[in-house]
């Protein structure tokens, strides 16, 4: 997922919310998956709908069956009000948000306590580095910024501890790409502390030539959560394939991350697909149920 700089205006712009009040979780009522892992949305999935009106995408989005969302960057722009507000719509619906995507910005010292306060109120546990920052990607940079990242991430973590909040970090095909023989992901696995969340995205790991079930053997107990993004090769898909469309082998890493990588929860993600958003999000979700019956 690219961090998204959506202006304050925009994201907070509010319209006629959806007619639906429930009582009870949206997944209440669905076909059970065969594992009790709570499945979510990275609603980056859904960013133009959010970015209109953020309250009745989650509505949407809950009465679709997710159990859980991750919220990315633009929510730290919202008012302590405006989080309070969310938190309720999330527990008047039943869905949790276990964690965020925030820009690596957030966790420099002016910034990590604010996000820590509205992580709080969203009942997160974890707060995730959505990207390493330019330094770390700079063509020749070599593998001493993704050391600095590691620092940052073990840091922030002491800082988040006695608060009850943890740090993770999200990968892209960068990560997985070797670097003087070394995958930078590796750096950041060996050189963070075990409670450093290693959040798994599935396509890039693949685009990037990897196997996502050997990552996942390799580091137990640290894939808490894991962006199901599908990926095809096929020229024009790459990630715009849906859930079950590309070449995942996904009942293979459902097993690895539920046996040895730690898995906490699932989160679809969707760069973007031949259908609207949301119609793209609840595909995902069907083909997701599918795969798990």
């Amino acid at each position: 997922m690219k961090p998204n700089h959506t202006s304050r205006r925009r994201f907070l712009a509010t319209s006629a919310l959806l007619p639906l009040a429930l009582k009870f979780p949206a997944w209440a009522n669905a076909t059970a998956p065969a594992s009790n892992i709570p499945v979510g949305l990275e609603l980056y999935s859904v960013r133009d709908e959010l970015a209109k009106d953020p309250q009745a995408t989650v509505r949407a989005v809950a009465a679709m069956g997710y159990q859980c969302v991750e919220f990315y960057a633009p929510y730290f722009e919202w008012s302590e009000a405006q989080t309070k507000d969310m938190r309720k719509l999330l527990d008047d619906l039943g869905v949790r948000c276990y964690s965020t995507h925030n820009d690596s910005a957030y966790f420099a010292a002016d910034k990590l306590p604010r996000a820590a306060d509205m992580n709080h109120i969203l009942g997160c546990n974890y707060l995730v580095m959505s990207s390493a920052g330019n330094d770390a990607y700079a063509q020749g940079a070599g593998l001493d910024p993704w050391k600095t990242v590691a620092e940052t991430l073990n840091h922030a973590t002491e800082q988040l501890a006695p608060l009850g909040l943890k740090t993770g970090y999200h990968n892209h095909q960068f990560e997985f790409t070797p670097q003087n023989g070394t995958r930078p992901i590796e750096v950041l696995a060996k050189d963070t502390k075990p409670s450093v969340m290693l959040q798994l995205d599935v396509g890039t790991c693949i685009e990037a030539g990897s196997d996502p079930v050997a990552w996942i053997r390799a580091n137990p107990g640290r894939i808490r959560s894991l962006h199901l993004k599908e990926w095809s090769p096929e020229p024009g898909k790459g990630y715009s394939v849906l859930f079950g469309e590309g070449v995942a082998k996904w009942k293979d890493i459902f097993a690895a991350a539920e046996s040895t990588g730690g898995v906490e929860y699932y989160l679809i993600e969707q760069e973007g697909s031949r259908f609207p958003e949301l119609e793209t999000a609840k595909k995902c979700l069907e083909a997701y149920r599918a795969t798990r019956a």
